[in-house]
């Protein structure tokens, strides 16, 4: 790893022939990706021929994205994914990163992340709710695009399916999910609890920040903006079943009362 921890550098690996859905997110994007480090690395993949990347042309240049062209050398096979990632295992041995940023909805990539992290290297994945879990697993981070959009939906209770985004190729916004919605989700509602139990002191109080980690952890996909939530501790109150302790950024389970 490089020797200034405090701004991780990062390698940004696109998938262009898997994330239409991010062109119209691209600054969104990048700026999620700030939040984990600096972008030193910003690659993305694809047939620069094929029309279809003729948008993504469009966007490069103002994030400095740098183009890495892979004919499509037999109908049906992904070269794409195979050119990316024999370039990030070059990454991995010859430059001084910290982590890598994989963008892609794409399982072929999960052994990819699993190498990274088994080489101690941060993993932060991006894509759309269709991905699949072996993938979001094998992220330390993974970030829906969809949290990434400001654009509103028509059905305030309800996420965009992922057919209707996918036709469009842009991503659909998430809405603020209700209280009662909220406590019926069983696996966001055992998250917190295990959470808490793990953290929790003498009087059942566990520190928010660390409750979060803890759930990410378990999670990685774990995010209050899924819920349409900005803030984890908004997230929280409005489920109605935990006490929180707003002075000491504290949390508890009302069970425990």
């Amino acid at each position: 790893m490089s020797a200034d921890n405090s701004n991780p550098r990062l390698a940004v690996l696109i998938d262009a022939d898997n994330t239409f859905s991010v062109i119209d997110i691209i600054d969104e994007l990048f700026e999620e990706i700030s939040k984990f480090g600096d972008a030193s690395v910003r690659r993305i993949y694809g047939d620069w021929t094929q029309t279809q990347l003729n948008r993504w042309k469009e966007v490069l240049p103002k994030h400095a994205i740098q183009p890495i062209q892979q004919y499509a050398n037999t109908k049906g096979k992904n070269a794409t994914d195979s050119a990316l990632i024999i370039d990030a295992m070059d990454l991995l041995y010859t430059a001084p990163l910290d982590g890598f940023c994989i963008v892609s909805s794409d399982s072929d990539f999960t052994r990819l992340a699993i190498r990274f992290r088994e080489s101690g290297k941060a993993v932060y994945g991006f894509g759309e709710r269709k991905t699949p879990e072996s993938l979001i697993a094998a992220c330390n981070i993974f970030v829906y695009t969809e949290i990434l959009s400001q654009k509103p939906i028509s059905k305030p209770s309800e996420l965009a399916s992922t057919e209707t985004a996918a036709a469009q190729d842009k991503p659909a916004s998430v809405s603020k999910k209700t209280s009662k919605e909220l406590a019926m989700d069983t696996r966001l509602v055992s998250l917190i609890r295990s959470a808490i139990e793990a953290l929790s002191d003498d009087d059942g109080y566990a520190h928010m920040g660390e409750v979060k980690k803890h759930m990410v952890k378990n999670f990685s996909a774990f995010d209050s903006r899924n819920y349409g939530y900005a803030k984890f501790s908004e997230l929280i109150k409005s489920t109605g079943l935990f006490e929180l302790d707003t002075q000491k950024q504290r949390i508890r389970d009302k069970r425990k009362k």
